[in-house]
């Protein structure tokens, strides 16, 4: 048991000798990084990287811009130099609420702004944060609501940049559970509850740990021009311009007034190249370099320029102008003619098209019915012209009257007559049977009157 006993301590002290080795390593793993960082960035700035290229095509005389914008070459002077650099620690808890709360404010002159006054004086960061480039959060008597997942946010507002490292912080009340290990995405602490940590957050970046010195000497930008056949270092240098408004121009007089970039390049980010009267030797390979050396900004476009021959213009052959005749002047008797007005209605929805065939159809269908009507009329008319048939219709029978003397002779006469005007219908066409049948009829009628008188005669002297 003693043996034991004794062996814990050893134990103990071999872990707590381990942690800050840990430390160390991690420490001297983000110094390696930054300086390789630093290293790359610095072998990036000499050639620049291309960001785009361009094909441009001009006739020939006409007048050819390569365009190269970039809205971070802006040139505003840091008049506020310690709000320009700013580096803050933010929380994100682990609880249900996954809430993210603000830490702690650090500017560019040693400012420092704390949010919770619960961490006053026990949360705090370097006041040569901005010098050495060491933004580490020093968190004293770490408790148990500290832990959670603390990101360290550097901003740099005038060169537009934002870089961001996480650490997770987890609190134990073990010794035992001590440690410190790379997740494959963030450093995470196992802390002592009372203990003192530091959050790792180190960048020795120039651009963090420098000032704005000479701004406007630390921005330019310059063209240059590989004509067929040329290697890029050996191009031939055309305009250099500075943020402080030098202007340097190389070459041939004649170039040098035939291209050109804008006064107010470094005031709009227009650092676009005007070529003027274009001819077959302007063409080549031509790159647009912006370099903004205190933001680490080292950029390059490519436009490839292309010289067509002009295209020709058909001359147009004058026209006589029309004579006029002194009472045809066109200035004299002017008479404006009204321009002729088209309406055309286009159906804005589907509906409205279904609406106007239906009314179509209904039309179509109503004189249908009409014409079925005036069809079924007619054929009424010829069936009642076929069931009257005037052969068939009987005649009604003729008075007759007996009378004594005379009226047999007029009786007969009457008899007489009548077949005569039945045979000689008999050969007329049936249109004229009805008018003879009318004829026949009269006569009888004029026998039977004729009777009526003979046997009034005849009786009136046998009254005396």
């Amino acid at each position: 048991m003693v043996g034991h006993m004794s062996d814990k301590p050893k134990r103990i002290t071999d872990m707590n000798l381990a942690v800050p080795l840990c430390a160390r390593a991690l420490f001297l793993a983000q110094f390696l990084a930054s300086f390789l960082f630093c290293h790359v960035q610095g072998q990036s700035d000499g050639s620049g990287v291309v960001v785009a290229m361009y094909n441009i095509s001009a006739s020939q005389g006409s007048q050819a811009v390569l365009q190269c914008h970039s809205q971070r070459m802006v040139w505003t002077q840091d008049r506020l130099k310690d709000r320009q650099r700013v580096a803050h620690w933010d929380l994100l808890r682990s609880g249900p609420d996954h809430a993210m709360e603000r830490v702690i404010d650090m500017f560019s002159a040693g400012d420092q702004r704390i949010y919770n006054g619960y961490n006053q004086g026990r949360i705090y960061m370097p006041k040569t944060a901005f010098k050495d480039g060491n933004f580490s959060l020093v968190i004293k008597d770490v408790a148990m609501s500290d832990k959670g997942i603390y990101s360290c946010n550097l901003h740099h507002h005038y060169c537009h940049l934002y870089e961001s490292i996480k650490v997770q912080l987890n609190v134990t009340k073990s010794a035992r559970k001590e440690r410190r290990f790379w997740d494959g995405q963030k450093a995470v602490f196992v802390v002592l509850v009372g203990s003192t940590v530091v959050l790792p957050c180190i960048n020795r970046r120039p651009i963090w740990t420098e000032g704005n010195s000479q701004e406007d000497q630390q921005q330019v930008v310059h063209w240059d021009r590989q004509p067929p056949g040329v290697r890029h270092d050996r191009a031939d240098r055309l305009i250099d311009l500075y943020a402080s408004g030098e202007r340097r121009h190389y070459g041939p007089l004649f170039v040098q007034q035939k291209m050109n970039i804008s006064a107010t390049a470094f005031s709009q980010g227009d650092f676009s190249l005007i070529i003027s009267d274009t001819q077959p030797l302007d063409q080549g390979l031509y790159s647009c370099h912006l370099h903004h050396h205190y933001c680490g900004l080292h950029e390059r476009r490519i436009f490839q320029l292309t010289v067509t021959p002009p295209v020709p213009q058909i001359p147009q052959e004058p026209t006589d102008e029309p004579q006029y005749l002194p009472n045809e002047d066109p200035s004299t008797n002017m008479v404006e003619v009204p321009p002729h007005v088209i309406n055309v209605i286009l159906p804005e929805q589907r509906s409205h098209f279904l609406q106007q065939l239906g009314y179509i159809l209904a039309t179509l269908l109503l004189l249908a019915l009409i014409v079925l009507a005036v069809i079924f009329l007619t054929r009424h008319r010829k069936r009642q012209g076929q069931d009257f048939d005037p052969r068939k219709v009987e005649s009604p029978p003729l008075p007759m009257v007996t009378y004594v003397g005379h009226t047999s002779s007029v009786k007969k006469e009457c008899e007489r007559s009548i077949p005569e005007v039945k045979s000689s219908n008999q050969e007329e066409t049936k249109l004229d049977y009805k008018n003879n049948l009318l004829k026949e009829a009269e006569m009888s009628k004029l026998c039977s009157q004729k009777a009526i008188d003979l046997d009034r005669e005849m009786v009136k002297p046998s009254w005396k």
